[in-house]
């Protein structure tokens, strides 16, 4: 590999001032990544309470267990997908945890190494697998789906204004080769755009390059009910913190948590609640927090990022 699995942790302070590893228990990390914000929790969690770290990467699981191997007595970590958090504690015999922290997206690992065919800087083979154990990989979509499946990923996931223009060029280019690498992805992404898209800040290929992953990854679908398990899982007084780092993401998180906080579907006129439902959590995190400008330059990859808690009643 060309880079060391490492993670710096966004808004930790925050993160770890919402769910208070303190106070003990049983916690778990759904995207442990390279054990960043699982290092901060393990040093604050009191000696008898437990750490879950869940990673569907093989290199995240391996990197951080051993990263945090001087806790052996107070932590474990359990190769899959949060998606299915609940299975995978109760393979262990954890039915009930005081605090989940679940960081969205794709590590800085996986950008930075080139092999994994993340990154639109780095010339490799397309992959984007956060799984490598996974059938569908970048090179799949690429050069498998047809033109209108590829605008829709690329103007939904990707909030891509040139979609149709970029997805034409992807279907023409193919004709006539595959499309292998990220470095003519990139490269077929920058032309397919008008001359003053291209120069923007922002590198143009990068909304495409995060479409193309969310799709590869499933990161979207189901989303809401891996939150709603999660809250499921949680003790009274436990707290769930989500890090986002796109709109599609945080939209969802905020939708499940008003529904959690207030879960009546009774007419807005009715004079009392007769459907029954009650509040499961309460929202503690009133509006996202964001980075502040330290953070954000020491680490410019949290700009985007947003971080959403609840306490369950």
């Amino acid at each position: 590999m060309t880079a060391d699995f490492r993670h710096v942790p966004i808004m930790l302070s925050e993160t770890m001032e919402l769910l208070k590893p303190q106070r003990g228990g049983v916690f778990v990390d759904g995207t442990l990544g390279g054990g960043g914000h699982s290092n901060a929790i393990l040093e604050r969690l009191p000696e008898g309470s437990l750490l879950v770290g869940i990673d569907r990467d093989g290199d995240a699981i391996k990197a951080a267990s051993d990263r945090l191997s001087r806790y052996e007595n107070k932590f474990m970590a359990l190769r899959g997908n949060f998606f299915d958090m609940r299975s995978l504690l109760n393979s262990v015999g954890i039915t009930e945890v005081d605090g989940i922290l679940l960081d969205l997206g794709v590590s800085s690992y996986q950008l930075d190494c080139r092999e994994r065919g993340f990154s639109y800087s780095l010339d490799a083979p397309l992959d984007m697998r956060m799984d490598t154990g996974a059938p569908l990989s970048a090179y799949d979509v690429v050069n498998g789906y047809d033109e209108d499946k590829l605008r829709y990923i690329i103007r939904e996931y990707g909030e891509e204004r040139f979609a149709g223009r970029i997805a034409a060029k992807i279907v023409s280019a193919r004709e006539t080769k595959p499309i292998e690498t990220t470095g003519e992805l990139a490269e077929l992404i920058k032309s397919a755009m008008p001359a003053a898209a291209r120069r923007e800040q922002q590198h143009p290929a990068k909304r495409t390059f995060q479409a193309i992953r969310i799709e590869v990854n499933g990161e979207l679908d189901g989303l809401a009910e891996a939150i709603a398990s999660a809250e499921g899982m949680l003790k009274k007084d436990g707290v769930l913190a989500v890090i986002t780092f796109h709109s599609l993401e945080d939209r969802a998180v905020k939708q499940e948590f008003k529904r959690m906080e207030n879960p009546c579907v009774c007419d807005k006129r009715a004079p009392v609640c007769v459907c029954g439902l009650k509040p499961t959590s309460e929202i503690i995190t009133k509006k996202p927090l964001i980075a502040d400008e330290n953070e954000l330059e020491e680490n410019p990859r949290a700009r985007s990022a947003k971080l959403r808690a609840l306490r369950k009643l």
